[in-house]
């Protein structure tokens, strides 16, 4: 008889498939309880593994021993004129054919009864919601594969430590967004936290991630300890932990360990291709990430100034250090464009913000914007983020001949990249609720970014839906107070004309004292029809001199001085570089147009080559505009 035969014979096979049925069936249930209560993914690995080993045991049980009338005995020691083999093997066909049966129902339920266990449901639910209401994480669970890399803790106080450890997290950070089973937390909320003792639960609520990455960083000489772990923000539980005790050459080796680690923790299968992904992202050269950080931090502190230009100058000595190490680098381009920006604004609008600056940067300013960004463009790593970049070209340029399209195309985009310009472009030409959608999604990625939230809620405003933009800045404000948010708010009371209201918001802001608290009376006094009130409102907001004619011609335009308007729209027009600079005044005003296309020939030319409509509609109607 054949060794195949006599496996037949001896109900090998049989025994075999219902012990993989059976252990199919205990292990769905298995599944289920692991995720019930959250428990980490190797739980079920070891039942899989102690599975396997089990039917090993098994397929030899069934060919050493027999069972007979009188029980187990060793199948060498049986007659086989007296086996009862062939009978068992019977029974064991109806335990086959019950528990198969069983297996075809659990599979049913899962298809038709719990679509949320399968893994497209699970991918779905890691994916921004397809509405920004339903972004708020009061109404919904976060996504069990979602976190934040907060900034590692520096314990040593060398000059550059702390940005190196930050710079670390950064690279750390970088690499986890590369996987797309993952929603990780952009750096812009993520370093919210930082030097905060804030519980984990707190931050996950706040961010809306299910987990949180946590470590320190010790530098001595040429020696590195860094600790990591990976702890779920519901219960503070730790799922994975390790400490690295390294030369400063290994950073790098030591920051892609982390990585996959944590992915693996959160049961993310890395392939060669994901892993290459996770290797290309970041700047991979310590030096690199160190001035990436110095110079992140010195562009936050100039956009909180007063005169931001020349600290932007200034930041732009470490963006270029950066890009001497990693010129492949695209958002270390983009922010190193970023004073050449203001620069073309304010100057275009007579601001005497660029007093300081020299000269040959302000009458350069547009060619090296350009440059920038298109080196940015060039480099980009992704899709979306360069669609941003190039949209911010094309504005910066005056290409408005496809506007259009590039508008479509990157409001029906649903990643993190933000183009920094889109939000008044999509505003006054009439994509104010796709751009209220597109923002809700990269809020998703990094809900703490104010600029957005305030971006949002005014897009709202231009859609004509106050209420909606009252949720959204109630929202923001839990999360991270802002004095744009301020400022919006009170606004989203001059749509309704809720004068009185808006007044006393404005009272109980935290602007008071502030420059946002005159921009905010202008616009009151505005909009009560006070044309005395409002001009004095603006004297004292900006009596440190200046023509200030980005604010003026909004004031013009709310009290109804068209002749005057259409002046200083006029000669803005001649002063500036492109369409930008009149189309932010229009944003800023929400008062329909602002002045008259034939005074403003080269921002009507712009107009009618992208095929835009004008004027605006009118979001806050101020009485004494007539027109």
């Amino acid at each position: 008889m054949s060794f195949f035969s006599e496996l037949k014979r001896r109900n090998v096979f049989r025994v075999g498939i219902a012990y993989v049925l059976v252990a199919w069936i205990v292990l769905q249930g298995i599944d289920f309880l692991v995720d019930l209560i959250d428990a980490p993914a190797w739980v079920l690995q070891i039942f899989f593994a102690a599975a396997a080993i089990g039917l090993l045991a098994v397929l030899i049980f069934s060919w050493v021993f027999e069972m007979t009338p009188e029980g187990l005995k060793k199948e060498r020691e049986i007659d086989r004129g007296r086996s009862i083999a062939p009978q068992t093997g019977r029974k064991l066909d109806r335990v086959i054919i019950v528990f198969l049966a069983i297996a075809v129902v659990i599979l049913l339920a899962e298809r038709f009864y719990f679509p949320a266990t399968s893994d497209d449901a699970e991918r779905l639910a890691n994916t921004p919601p397809q509405t920004p209401e339903s972004s708020t994480q009061e109404t919904a669970a976060p996504p069990k594969k979602s976190l934040a890399v907060l900034p590692f803790v520096a314990l040593s106080n060398g000059p550059d430590d702390e940005f190196f450890a930050d710079g670390l997290t950064e690279e750390i950070l970088n690499s986890l967004a590369q996987l797309p089973e993952l929603r990780v937390t952009a750096r812009t909320s993520a370093f919210a936290f930082k030097g905060q003792d804030v519980p984990v639960q707190q931050i996950g609520e706040t961010l809306g991630v299910g987990h949180v990455v946590e470590g320190s960083v010790r530098r001595s000489g040429d020696r590195l300890r860094v600790t990591a772990q990976l702890v779920q923000a519901g219960d503070g539980f730790h799922l994975w932990s390790k400490n690295y005790d390294r030369d400063y050459g290994d950073t790098i080796l030591i920051q892609e360990d982390i990585a996959e680690q944590i992915a693996a923790a959160l049961d993310v299968v890395l392939d060669n291709e994901k892993r290459e992904a996770m290797r290309r992202s970041g700047l991979r050269d310590p030096a690199a990430f160190i001035a990436w950080q110095k110079g992140t931090r010195a562009a936050q502190e100039a956009h909180g100034a007063e005169a931001q230009v020349p600290g932007l100058l200034a930041a732009n000595r470490y963006f270029e250090d950066v890009l001497e190490h990693a010129p492949d680098y695209a958002p270390a381009w983009v922010a190193h464009s970023d004073p050449y920006g203001h620069i073309l604004n304010d100057s275009s609008t007579f601001e005497n913000t660029v007093a300081d600056v020299p000269e040959d940067i302000v009458e350069n300013a547009l060619e090296l914007a350009m440059h920038d960004l298109a080196q940015a463009a060039e480099t980009a790593g992704s899709l979306g983020e360069r669609m941003g970049i190039e949209f911010d070209l094309a504005i910066l340029s005056g290409d408005f001949l496809d506007i259009r399209r590039r508008l479509d195309t990157y409001l029906e985009n649903e990643g993190c990249d933000h183009a920094q310009w889109v939000d008044p472009v999509a505003v006054v030409f009439g994509y104010a609720e796709p751009l209220t959608q597109r923002l809700g999604y990269v809020l998703e990625c990094d809900p703490l970014w104010n600029t957005v939230q305030f971006s949002r809620a005014r897009a709202a405003l231009w859609a004509g839906e106050p209420e909606r933009a009252r949720a959204m800045i109630e929202d923001a404000r839990r999360r991270n107070p802002h004095p744009w948010l301020d400022l919006i708010q009170v606004r989203s009371y001059l749509v309704e004309g809720q004068l009185e209201t808006a007044r006393n918001e404005l009272d109980q802001s935290g602007v008071i004292g502030t420059f946002w608290q005159g921009v905010n009376q202008v616009s009151l006094a505005a909009a009560a029809g006070d044309r005395e009130g409002a001009r004095q409102a603006f004297d004292r907001t900006f009596s440190d001199g200046g023509e200030s004619g980005f604010f003026r011609l909004q004031l013009l335009a709310m009290l109804g001085d068209r002749e005057a308007a259409n002046d200083l729209a006029g000669r803005i027009d001649e002063n500036a570089y492109g369409p930008l600079p009149l189309t932010l005044v229009t944003a800023w005003c929400m008062c329909g147009a602002p002045f008259d296309l034939a005074a403003t020939p080269n921002f009507a030319a712009k107009i009618e080559e992208g095929d835009l409509p004008w004027p605006p509609r009118v979001v806050i109607d101020f009485p004494l505009k007539g027109w």
